[in-house]
């Protein structure tokens, strides 16, 4: 049977999605004038933080501030060098917390999605529907039982109770965005893996694991950033020795009730900072196909 070529130029424009139309000057002129501005206003705040850690804390409020006047280096070096607070212990204590928060997050997070993806178990819905209720409560709530969690288990103060109260914050939300993404690898690979011997526990970490590194990306981002900068918990659960406060906490002594250092404060932020714009370029590659993939799957 043959088709001439009206009739397929016809079904051709049939299938042929409409053509959007051109938006004008003027309205691509007001888009980006008003893409521009929002971007300014999102970027200011950060450029004049980096600005005022580079004056002294006299000249940091003042009421015509300049940019480049009496510019120094004396906030970086005073916070670095411990004459202004225990800046590098903080900064161990908030590197470690939050090393350890990322693996063991991870690490049991991945664990429990992927059984919540693979295996029909009684619960599997509640244990689901659970992960989404805890997230709706404020972390403020949280904080007398965990206080209390901790004291009897004996880590009230210590850094490893801390990293439990991270976790315990950070798991739910990471583990329902990995179920979502591990719902989207076929179960084929897992059979055809189990076929070549490899045992459940194989399977997932020879197999499935390394299919999911956008996933996973996303989720040691999450909690890493959760370690990073929180304030509340680590005020609340870490000892009042000085040197044993993370760097979120540690900020507080630049702004007591007396005095604000807004120099050395502004210089402390923009090294506190730096680490999570580290992070967040290595793994910037992963986060949009790992946060499109979990969001969308069931």
């Amino acid at each position: 049977m043959s088709i001439d070529a009206a009739s397929l130029r016809a079904t051709t424009a049939a299938v042929r999605p409409p053509a959007r139309r051109k938006r004008s000057t003027a309205a691509s002129i007001g888009l980006h004038a008003t893409l521009v501005v929002a971007s300014l206003i999102a970027v200011f705040p950060v450029f004049w933080v980096l600005v005022v850690s580079f004056k002294p804390d006299a000249k940091a409020i003042e009421r015509t501030p300049t940019l480049f006047a009496d510019s120094t280096v004396d906030n970086y070096w005073n916070v670095l060098s411990g004459a202004k607070g225990a800046f590098l212990s903080w900064f161990g204590n908030s590197v470690l917390i939050a090393a350890l928060t990322t693996v063991l997050g991870v690490l049991l997070a991945a664990t429990t999605a992927y059984a919540a993806s693979r295996f029909r178990f009684p619960g599997r819905r509640w244990l689901l529907l659970s992960f989404l209720v805890v997230q709706m409560f404020p972390f403020a709530v949280l904080i007398v039982p965990l206080y209390n969690i901790l004291l009897a288990l004996g880590l009230q103060g210590s850094a490893p109770g801390l990293v439990l109260v991270y976790c315990s914050t950070a798991i739910p939300f990471c583990t329902y965005m990995l179920k979502g993404y591990f719902d989207g690898i076929p179960g084929e690979i897992d059979e055809a893996g189990r076929v070549d011997g490899l045992s459940p526990f194989g399977v997932f970490w020879r197999l499935v694991l390394p299919l999911a590194r956008p996933g996973l990306a996303v989720t040691a981002f999450y909690s890493f950033i959760v370690a990073w900068s929180e304030v509340a918990f680590a005020s609340a659960f870490l000892s009042a020795d000085d040197r044993s406060k993370t760097l979120a906490v540690g900020l507080q002594v630049f702004v007591q009730q007396n005095r604000a250092e807004w120099g050395h404060l502004a210089a402390a932020s923009v090294l506190v900072a730096v680490p999570a714009v580290l992070v967040f370029y290595l793994v910037q590659r992963f986060l949009v196909g790992g946060l499109t993939a979990g969001s969308v799957k069931s």
